[in-house]
């Protein structure tokens, strides 16, 4: 079973220097229908102005992931890293017992669009920590869990399928778990569903993910746990 979650139907939050999309409840954005899928809580479509971003402010237990669609964020936090994270690259900040930090955009005349991600770790009270890291070049790249470019404290499989046109992938999903599917850049048709940029997509009992493309598209695959109800 595979649910959309269309785009126009996602909370916005909007000021002088930050155009925010929540795909699930976030903020002064509550939506009891969309408070997050599985251990997957929080998908931030960020649009950010030059020389502008998030000072410095503080989070716990949580897994949090910062995927660059354009220009750049720079990050400092509180274990002393400071870097900065562009297109092609991957950042995962562990909150675990409590972090701090803060994200500009460098530039002075171009905006910063971004996907932050937030997912529940497997256990409260980790080590804090912090990972950046290269993402290859590739249809589709594991960014995330067993065998992907950096770790996750969480049983969360992280794909990016990055499709040219006409190009195809798939991601097989093992028995009783969920997926998850966030449409970055372009369009995409997923067992047959078609979505649209900013779409989200539940998946359900299925086995296998095929997608497919007609003019490109940029996405994240998230393979998760199985819901308890």
């Amino acid at each position: 079973m595979i649910t959309v979650r269309p785009a126009a139907q996602r909370g916005q939050f909007k000021t002088d220097w930050l155009d925010s999309r929540h795909t699930f409840s976030f903020g002064e954005y509550y939506d009891p229908q969309n408070l997050g899928f599985s251990v997957l809580k929080v998908i931030n479509d960020d649009l950010i102005a030059p020389g502008a971003g998030f000072p410095m402010h503080g989070h716990r237990d949580m897994e949090i992931i910062t995927y660059v669609l354009d220009g750049a964020i720079t990050h400092q936090d509180s274990l002393g890293n400071g870097s900065t994270i562009r297109p092609g690259e991957i950042q995962r900040m562990t909150a675990g017992t409590g972090i701090r930090h803060s994200e500009f955009n460098p530039a002075t005349d171009a905006p910063t669009r971004l996907l932050q991600i937030w997912l529940l770790p497997a256990r409260r009270g980790l080590e804090p920590g912090y990972q950046q890291s290269s993402i290859p070049d590739g249809a589709l790249v594991k960014l995330a869990g067993e065998g992907g470019v950096m770790a996750i404290n969480q049983d969360a499989h992280v794909y990016a399928a990055r499709l040219a046109e006409g190009e195809g992938a798939a991601v097989a999903i093992a028995d009783k778990r969920t997926a998850w599917i966030q449409v970055a850049r372009g369009s995409l048709v997923v067992n047959g569903v078609a979505l649209a940029e900013g779409d989200g997509s539940a998946i359900r009992r299925k086995s296998m993910l095929e997608l497919s493309t007609f003019k490109g598209a940029e996405a994240l695959i998230f393979d998760l746990p199985p819901i308890v109800s």
